[in-house]
């Protein structure tokens, strides 16, 4: 299903994980004690300021673990009260490979067990926490648990073309569109991308290229993602958007608001009808820096979609 960010309404925003492996064909998850609370649970933790909730995710489960992983699905949350205020603590799925030895960060946690789907539910002390791990099984169960990303960005805000008087694609990020471009670096961490595929034109270039220095990745520039090449030769643009489903390996591509459609309509042709019917159809499709990320089942290349979301980078 569709999951996208957060609405408003909550006075308290926590992430965490669902660490999950396959041991002997059995699938199990890491839940941690807290002794401060005396209680069994998952990996998670309150938002810091700046950060978005899959920031959030990742630092916390390192935090409380010692484990960094990339996530996988969203797989639901958890709403409930805490002296008052209302609390929602978004979880994700994230495959740790067997053998990876876990150890706490700090003194937050004092046990961490590796122990079955069955066992956890009884174990867990909060019992609303039991909705992900539903989901986690469902998954597993399905043959769609272990996923892959394939994400889409546009690019972050640029100076107005009203007060350009150059080459279009040499028109830069604004000043808002550079702190975009910082904060998608450390957003895209969160699924560690191996490729990344964009538009050469400078505002794509300076939205992803952060990311790909920053983890040693290539960059694979591709003039039939501009403005200028799809409004001649869309279909081009539909290609290279189709080569992103030939590979095992998380991508992300970054491209221009009038070139989305085209990229989306190839993203909806990898996905279940009714999943499809949930993408973004109407002008902008996505705000600057704003990103789609797409969990396809891994070693599976012609099965559809398991999910996907919407992500912004952070609100300016």
């Amino acid at each position: 299903m569709a999951k996208n960010s957060p609405p408003g309404k909550y006075d308290i925003l926590a992430a965490g994980c669902l660490c999950w492996r396959v041991v002997d064909d059995e699938l199990q998850v890491l839940v941690i004690h807290r002794p401060r609370y005396d209680d069994w649970s998952w990996p998670k933790g309150k938002q810091d300021d700046g950060e978005t909730l899959p920031e959030t995710a990742v630092r916390e489960l390192h935090e409380e673990t010692g484990l960094r992983i990339c996530l996988g699905v969203h797989l639901a949350d958890s709403v409930y009260k805490v002296r008052g205020n209302l609390k929602l603590v978004r979880y994700w799925a994230a495959e740790v490979a067997p053998g990876v030895k876990a150890a706490p960060e700090d003194d937050e946690v004092d046990r961490m067990e590796w122990v079955t789907a069955q066992r956890a539910r009884k174990w867990l002390t909060n019992k609303d926490d039991v909705a992900p791990l539903d989901e986690l099984v469902r998954l597993h169960s399905s043959g769609s648990l272990a996923t892959r990303p394939v994400i889409v960005i546009r690019h972050a805000k640029a100076k107005p073309r009203s007060s350009w008087q150059r080459a279009e694609g040499d028109r830069p990020l604004a000043a808002t569109g550079k702190r975009q471009a910082l904060a998608v670096t450390r957003l895209l961490a969160s699924w560690q991308p191996q490729r990344v595929v964009t538009s050469p034109w400078l505002r794509c270039m300076s939205t992803v290229v952060p990311y790909a220095k920053k983890h040693g990745v290539k960059v694979k520039e591709r003039a039939q993602l501009t403005e200028a090449t799809h409004k001649r030769h869309p279909k081009r643009a539909a290609m290279v958007t189709e080569q992103l489903f030939e590979t095992d390996r998380p991508v992300v591509l970054c491209t221009h608001r009038p070139v989305l459609p085209t990229v989306l309509r190839v993203l909806g042709r990898h996905m279940p009808p009714a999943l499809a019917e949930q993408l973004p159809d109407a002008d902008p499709y996505l705000s600057p820096g704003q990103m789609i990320v797409l969990h396809m089942p891994r070693g599976a290349q012609r099965s559809p979609a398991v999910a996907f979301e919407v992500i912004s980078p952070f609100d300016d």
